[in-house]
């Protein structure tokens, strides 16, 4: 009897082992996935660095106000039940500094609630001035905003497509500036940067607009500057109109149909000229939940792309290899979350079983060469970027970046298992709607978030999950603590922070009644 036990403990503390080296490999893949990532984001930091050490001025061409030679253009203005900002897109257009008999206007509106009236209004309004103007209401959202855009192609009258989300407020030489740009043939599409008219409205803004601050500086200028793959941004930006027909329209089948069309269109050998300096204002979500829709459908529609478009990139002769390298890990990008969550999880029991399995905690230092890597990105970004500054930043303007990157880290590993089951869903293949995210104009006191409409109205069953992964990791800190096994202390510490910021956020931002 003494013996059985005996095997039955050996067995146990084998079958233990076993767990910790197989805890150990999840979390090892997960963060080299993740490391990889990151350096590849710094071989972009390198190219836009280089680019701009090489050319300091960078002077944009435009066309005259009054050029009678400017190409016909036709601006779309896709929306769907957006009455706090669709008359302000519609005068932002309409305000362009292009001669008038050279544009038209679309709204292609799939609206269901006063945003229908006000855009027909607002047209009514502009046609009695003499603005080519059009209110094209769809009676249904099939293939949402990729459908509004493929069904209104035929009535586009332009040689190029103008396309505004009805958040943006365009500056007024947008048309003169990118449409000099389409002399050049290759030329399929003009995109330009966004910024943020509302960044310093809360420390959620301020962190999207971080992030952001990445994407069109760092991620979008170094791919252009390294003649690499970019993506449209679904805004902001000008289309060659026979580009989008011979690379296949816009098609409904992933919810970024943006980066899934300029894809195409880049394979088939077309470019994309990014101007970064030509900025483009929008306005972020204030509020968690319609943040969580936006980076979900980013997430999803990401993942979805790289199950329809890997293919595509790694079997064609057009591209280089370090050309498909990136735009292999542009599309693989969203899954960074799902890489994160799973660290996350693997951490927990991997940080109890160091100790038994005899390896220095040290082995899993590689990680923090990505931590250094994003790092590096966003300063540059948000700080040193050229188009910021003529001057070095002050000492205050750098702790207000390190204070706001601190709490960027665990917010954003607060989204990662909202944003992972996001990447497993477009893995999947599984179709959902196009939940477009919500915008309210400038918030203020006299128009506060909770008297707005289109908040959500109950709590997600992801939101509870996130508070208990907050309970759980909040745990995992206090006993590591107590038993001295303290090599996920700090990374736990983040992660319970950041999923309890997202659940307390995402409830705080219903609207109760």
């Amino acid at each position: 009897m003494y013996g059985l036990h005996s095997l039955f403990e050996a067995l146990q503390y084998q079958a233990f082992v076993d767990f910790g080296y197989l805890m150990l490999l999840i979390y090892f893949i997960a963060m080299s996935g993740v490391t990889i990532y990151a350096l590849l984001q710094f071989h972009l930091l390198f190219l836009y660095k280089k680019f701009h050490k090489d050319n300091p001025q960078i002077q944009y061409k435009k066309y005259e106000s009054d050029d009678q030679n400017a190409p016909f253009v036709t601006v779309q203005l896709p929306m769907y039940n957006e009455m706090y900002v669709a008359e302000r897109i519609i005068d932002y257009v309409a305000a362009q500094e292009y001669p008038k008999d050279k544009f038209e206007i679309h709204v292609l509106d799939d609206s269901t609630d006063e945003t229908v009236a006000i855009v027909a209004a607002k047209v009514a309004e502009l046609k009695a001035r003499g603005f080519q103007i059009e209110h094209i209401h769809r009676v249904n959202r099939q293939g949402y905003k990729a459908g509004a855009l493929q069904e209104a192609m035929p009535k586009a009258n332009g040689e190029f497509i103008a396309i505004f989300d009805a958040d943006f407020t365009p500056r007024p030489d947008f048309l003169r500036t990118t449409m000099a740009y389409f002399e050049d043939q290759k030329i399929a599409i003009v995109q330009t940067r966004w910024e943020h008219i509302n960044a310093d409205y809360s420390m959620l803004t301020k962190l999207q607009a971080l992030q952001l601050n990445v994407h069109f500086t760092v991620e979008q200028a170094g791919r252009s500057y390294g003649n690499l793959l970019l993506q449209f941004n679904g805004t902001a930006g000008v289309w060659r109109k026979k580009v989008i027909n011979e690379a296949g329209g816009w098609q409904s089948d992933t919810l970024t149909e943006d980066l899934d069309l300029s894809f195409r269109a880049q394979i088939m050998g077309y470019k994309i000229q990014y101007l970064e300096k030509l900025g483009s204002p929008a306005e972020l979500p204030v509020d968690m939940n319609a943040l969580k829709g936006q980076q979900f459908r980013w997430n999803k529609g990401g993942a979805q792309n790289a199950r329809k478009l890997l293919k595509l990139v790694w079997n064609t002769d057009k591209l280089n290899g370090i050309q498909k390298m990136h735009a292999i890990s542009q599309l693989m990008a969203y899954g960074v979350f799902l890489w994160v969550f799973i660290a996350a999880l693997s951490s927990i029991p991997l940080s109890f079983a160091f100790q038994e399995l005899g390896i220095s905690t040290h082995f899993l230092s590689f990680s923090v060469l990505g931590l250094f890597a994003v790092a590096a990105i966003s300063y540059t970004a948000n700080i040193t970027a050229a188009l910021n500054r003529n001057n070095p930043p002050s000492f205050w303007e750098k702790v207000r970046f390190f204070g706001l990157f601190l709490s960027f880290l665990p917010i954003s590993m607060g989204l990662s298992l909202y944003n992972a089951i996001a990447v497993v869903e477009g893995l999947r293949g599984k179709v959902s709607a196009f939940v477009r995210t919500p915008k309210y104009g400038t918030i203020s006191e006299k128009n506060p978030l909770k008297k707005t409409s289109y908040l959500a109205r109950k709590i997600s069953w992801i939101t509870y999950a996130e508070g208990f992964m907050a309970l759980v990791f909040s745990a995992a800190v206090i006993i590591g603590v107590k038993t001295g096994n303290n090599a996920f202390v700090l990374f736990h510490s983040m992660l319970a922070f950041g999923f309890a910021t997202i659940c307390y956020y995402s409830i705080k931002h219903l609207r109760f009644r």
